[in-house]
């Protein structure tokens, strides 16, 4: 008899007709997967084998618009999901009301309806209350009222449980808000959660999954206890999502997720001798494969809407075949070797909020002498689904699981660095710069100068002319801390090759290495927000503190100098933090106002608990979200 092995996870919310979702399982045997929701709305799906596993990605159709619903999960007539025993709240799917739309006397009676429905379901809540969605957050509670969207974020999710009830690196912050939430079921919840990265770790693992590789090979042999093959890397994926709380926090809040270095190995792809030393070991091949097709099942999947999943080829192949494996081994063989074939990149709508998130890590060009974050192809497309209909969008989110802007001396670092290895200062430099590179983990968007340099102007372009956004935000993780920057433009800096890439919004007859336009009207921030749950040495946190000091400031121009980099296009500081702990940033976007909350998760006598440490506004009309909230 089939049963539930892991999920159910929420991925997809259409915000475009508020009628359509998307839920990923994995079963324990093949079988038929339904989601039936309180609504009426449902749908069903074959499982797909991978590897002796069995999936599902179900697309749930005829759902309210405005509303909120609880689901179950079936597998024949019978119901896998919420589990009898539950003591947590239902799982549920809350939708946004349809562009122009407003509430109704008719849609209030039926979300009433909705609400005691999900009360009498097994482990609901005893009032009936329904959490509060996107159609909630009107301020006033007019039905003119704008809705607002809350997206959250985060990165670098350790998920490993202490054995003893005693975490070395602190309270874990998802399973903090999981808690919290399911403690009160009428909170204001996320619409979105947003994963950059680092979701697992498959070069630093538990003891609990050391157990179970030394159950199966021996761990003496390459690649020791990291993850070797893709049936390894379903027991990372058990690991981070069998959390009770966590499980539930994931079948009812959607997400996105990116890749990190981690989910594949620390400093992925950070040069092309790195990947020629990667590739001439014996288990390496095995490692990247299993790394991509995990990935593509457990994560990517989930990004894409229903249109584009009937669009993707490899998806209909893997679910046309009997056993899907060789298939998505193939593609995942092809991913690695020509990155161009594939796109990881995706696009989202929030109503009128886009996100765009980028690959910055299996989409590089490690040849030193065309050496970018993004190739050719990839780096057009994000430049289109950025400028794209600009009048559509009044916040533009860009995830990015490495950060854009660091402290000022580690960028200056990475520059020089990358300088140094395309070897400016001779071969002796080149080849310690190298050494260094990898030493020091100099791989971030300052370690591609010129990619650097065009991302930076296409955000400028983003956040200029008459249709330009309010805000322009760069969401990313990785550096095991938080912080929010913003750039100044300094009036006629010259920008290399800014223009090189063709897109919306660029002058054919303009060239490369051109003069940077007028400052953009949007305010552009950097907000950095990591880890999830892991931990930082104090002398990198020095580190981190140095970064943004006057002295270092001043070290980092004479590294500028050494490497002949020239400057940045743009100058930053600090507007926030440095912040240290497990924690999660949360934007606020309603109309064109948006604000930032951070929240800590932190050890207290009741149990863990968030802490808010941060709520500021992002825009001038702060009242309309924090009352209390603080300017930049």
């Amino acid at each position: 008899m089939a049963g539930l092995r892991l999920g159910p996870l929420l991925r997809y919310v259409d915000w475009e007709t508020g009628s359509t979702a998307t839920v990923w399982v994995e079963a324990s045997r093949p079988c038929t997967v339904e989601v039936r929701c309180a609504d009426g709305a449902g749908g069903t799906a074959p499982t797909f084998s991978v590897a002796g596993h069995h999936y599902a990605l179900v697309v749930v159709d005829g759902l309210t618009p405005g509303s909120t619903t609880a689901y179950e999960v079936l597998i024949g007539s019978r119901r896998v999901w919420p589990p009898e025993d539950s003591r947590l709240p239902p799982s549920t799917i809350t939708t946004p009301l349809a562009p122009g739309a407003t509430p109704t006397a008719e849609r209030a009676a039926g979300d009433d309806a909705s609400s005691a429905a999900d009360s009498r379901a097994p482990g609901g809540p005893a009032d009936g209350r329904a959490p509060r969605g996107p159609a909630d957050r009107g301020g006033s509670g007019a039905p003119d009222a704008p809705s607002g969207v809350r997206v959250s974020f985060g990165s670098c999710r350790w998920a490993a449980a202490p054995g003893d009830g005693n975490d070395p690196v602190g309270p874990d912050a998802l399973v903090t808000l999981a808690t919290r939430l399911a403690a009160d079921p009428a909170a204001e919840r996320p619409d979105v959660l947003l994963l950059l990265g680092d979701q697992v770790y498959a070069d630093e693992t538990s003891v609990a999954t050391r157990r179970r590789l030394a159950a199966r090979r021996d761990l003496d042999e390459p690649p020791g206890t990291e993850i070797a093959d893709y049936e390894e890397y379903t027991y990372l994926y058990d690991e981070s999502w069998r959390d009770p709380e966590v499980r539930w926090l994931l079948s009812t809040i959607p997400s996105c997720a990116v890749f990190d270095d981690h989910d594949v190995i620390d400093d992925w792809n950070t040069s092309a001798a790195w990947q020629r030393d990667l590739r001439a070991t014996p288990w390496w091949h095995e490692r990247i494969v299993s790394g991509l097709m995990s990935y593509w099942v457990y994560q990517h999947l989930g990004n894409l809407s229903p249109a584009e999943l009937d669009a993707d080829p490899v998806y209909a192949a893997v679910r046309a075949a009997p056993d899907g494996t060789e298939v998505l081994r193939r593609f995942a063989a092809e991913a690695d070797a020509e990155p161009t074939r594939t796109r990881w990149s995706y696009r989202r709508v929030f109503g009128r909020v886009r996100l765009v998130m980028v690959d910055t890590r299996a989409a590089r060009v490690l040849a030193e002498d065309r050496r970018a974050m993004l190739d050719p192809q990839e780096a057009a497309w994000v430049r289109s689904a950025v400028l794209d209909d600009p009048s559509s969008y009044d916040h533009l989110l860009i995830g990015s699981s490495l950060p854009w802007l660091l402290p000022p001396l580690i960028h200056d670092v990475e520059r020089w660095n990358a300088a140094l290895c395309a070897g400016v200062r001779g071969s002796r430099w080149a080849r310690f710069g190298e050494k260094l590179r990898r030493a020091a983990d100099l791989e971030h968007w300052a370690a591609f100068p010129d990619s650097f340099d065009r991302f930076t102007e296409l955000l400028r372009e983003a956040g200029s002319g008459p249709d330009a956004p309010a805000t322009v935000c760069v969401l990313s993780g990785d550096v095991h801390h938080a912080y929010i920057t913003e750039p100044h433009w300094p009036k006629g800096r010259r920008t290399p090759g800014a223009d090189s890439t063709p897109g919306p919004r660029r002058d054919p007859a303009a060239g490369s290495g051109t003069t940077s336009g007028e400052a953009p009207t949007a305010r552009i921030l950097q907000l950095t927000c990591s880890p999830v749950h892991n931990s930082v040495p104090r002398s990198i946190r020095a580190g981190f503190r140095f970064g943004w000091s006057r002295t270092g400031r001043r070290i980092g121009r004479a590294l500028a100098r050494h490497g002949r980099t020239g400057r940045s296009p743009v100058e930053w500081g600090r507007e926030g933090g440095p912040w240290f702990g497990n924690q999660l940033m949360t934007l606020t976007l309603r109309g064109r106002n948006a604000a930032l909350t951070l929240v800590q998760a932190t050890a207290g006598a009741q149990g863990a608990q968030l802490e808010a440490v941060l709520e500021r506004s992002l825009t001038l009309e702060d009242e309309a979200i924090f009352g209390h909230s603080t300017e930049c």
